[in-house]
């Protein structure tokens, strides 16, 4: 009996150090991990979205109080002119979640386009909701916005439908979003 109290103890002990030492990694390589996504997979991202920024998005960004909670908001400048700003959303695809960066004109309400910044789709088909003639139907479209098959005017991927729904889901969270904040725009980046 005595020897599986003193087995229990150590393997208690043992599983505390164990608890502490991956709580302790994960703090200090959090911050890491978020520049990290933030230089290589978000700022390509929005430098797609909107190539003529002359500011940098990235560096400008504000974290907001939304409905759905603390949201990033990237804002696109002009020769120091707020243009538009950009929100990254998520939608349910096929081999997990779709994240997308959305980018939004705040004087004419429209969409300047998406960008992918993650996802685990089938390589050939659901990847396509990455490439240029899928996302490359989203600019100037309004903030409603649905897949041809739901009433709107954005065409699925073929052979990727839950990928193209998931991304679309995607825009239309964005766009809700997008319509929260937009009060708050100019106090934001005056």
């Amino acid at each position: 009996m005595r020897e599986i109290a003193s087995m229990i103890v150590v393997l208690s002990v043992i599983c505390g150090i164990s608890g502490f030492a991956l709580s302790y990694l994960k703090q200090t390589t959090q911050p890491i991990i978020e520049s990290q996504v933030l230089r290589y997979v978000q700022g390509p991202t929005i430098r797609n979205v909107f190539p003529a920024a002359t500011n940098n998005p990235i560096e400008e960004r504000k974290e907001v109080a939304l409905s759905t909670g603390l949201t990033t908001v990237f804002p696109f400048r002009v020769e120091g002119k707020l243009v538009g700003v950009a929100l990254e959303t998520q939608g349910k695809g096929y081999g997990g979640n779709i994240g997308v960066m959305v980018g939004f004109d705040v004087q004419r309400d429209v969409l300047l386009g998406i960008g992918i910044t993650q996802m685990k789709e089938t390589p050939g088909l659901g990847t396509n909701v990455a490439q240029p003639r899928f996302t490359g139907q989203f600019p100037g479209k309004g903030l409603e916005i649905a897949l041809k098959s739901a009433g709107g005017t954005i065409d699925a991927v073929s052979g990727a439908t839950i990928s193209s729904t998931g991304t679309v889901l995607a825009v239309q969270q964005a766009a809700t979003l997008y319509k929260e904040l937009k009060p708050q725009i100019s106090q934001l980046w005056p």
